[in-house]
């Protein structure tokens, strides 16, 4: 065979080995970036968050679920709002639940005391007081002590609620003794007597105020700067789905979260 010949099936050999090499190649990175996406797959959030949560988060947590949803598809978030400490009863009472969102420190104190709670809860928001009163505040109320006039109707919130005990401190500080027409079991409660004309004004939130618009009016008063309540939230211990859950939390700490809390009226932590 002469020296041409050899040059051509030589020429032919390595044009097949490199054809060779690109397939393996080809192969290989198909391989990775199958078993990438079956990675990526393996993470994603999956499941039903179930929350419990303080009444006065109702409005700004039920837009935070949303939006989790949205951004993890096949995830679901459902919420438990009502008064912190007959949440944390039933939390330490053996109810399903994921996350626990307190209105105060003390009520989710009930929760880790149980050793309920996984790791330690984080403050991710406080609230103060106002009064609400009727629309265009036709008894004149200026002041906290206005609420001790004879013949006005004022409901609180129990004293077991983390906004009755805040009321407390407030009157405390203050001076004053209240005696109201009804305790309620949450702040939610308490607005919805004077949205209903059933009372001529409640103590709540700045929050529930700013929530329910021009059904009711807010007035400031400064002893609520003595009764600042902490809300704290944290991962339990049993919850069925703790990644998913994880992931809620972490939005509400987030800087979304927090944009959404503080447009609701929240102070921050």
């Amino acid at each position: 065979m002469n020296r041409s010949a050899l040059r051509t099936i030589g020429a032919s050999a390595a044009a097949l080995l490199a054809l060779s090499a690109c397939s393996s190649s080809g192969s290989d990175a198909s391989s990775t970036r199958a078993g990438s996406s079956a990675s990526a797959a393996s993470d994603e959030l999956s499941g039903t968050v179930t929350v419990f949560a303080a009444a006065s988060l109702k409005e700004s947590f039920t837009t935070l679920g949303k939006r989790f949803e949205e951004a993890h598809p096949g995830t679901k978030v459902t919420f438990n709002f009502g008064g912190s400490d007959s949440l944390a009863a039933s939390i330490t009472g053996g109810a399903p639940a994921d996350v626990f969102a307190s209105a105060s420190p003390r009520t989710m104190a009930i929760v880790t005391d149980a050793g309920d709670a996984s790791g330690t809860p984080a403050t991710f928001v406080r609230n103060q007081l106002e009064i609400a009163t009727l629309p265009g505040n036709p008894d004149k109320i200026a002041s906290l002590k206005d609420l001790t006039e004879p013949g006005l109707k004022v409901v609180l919130c129990d004293k077991e609620v983390p906004c009755g005990a805040a009321t407390r401190k407030a009157l405390d500080a203050s001076g004053l003794s209240l005696t109201p027409v009804s305790y309620e079991q949450d702040v939610k409660a308490a607005l919805t007597k004077v949205e209903l004309n059933e009372a001529d004004a409640a103590v709540v939130y700045k929050t529930d105020v700013k929530a329910a618009g021009d059904k009711v009016e807010g007035v400031d008063f400064p002893e609520s700067a003595d009764a600042v309540n902490d809300y704290p939230i944290a991962l339990l211990k049993d919850a069925p789905h703790p990644a998913t859950a994880k992931a809620f939390v972490e939005l509400v700490r987030s800087a979304e979260g927090q944009r959404v809390l503080t447009e609701a009226g929240f102070l921050k932590p």
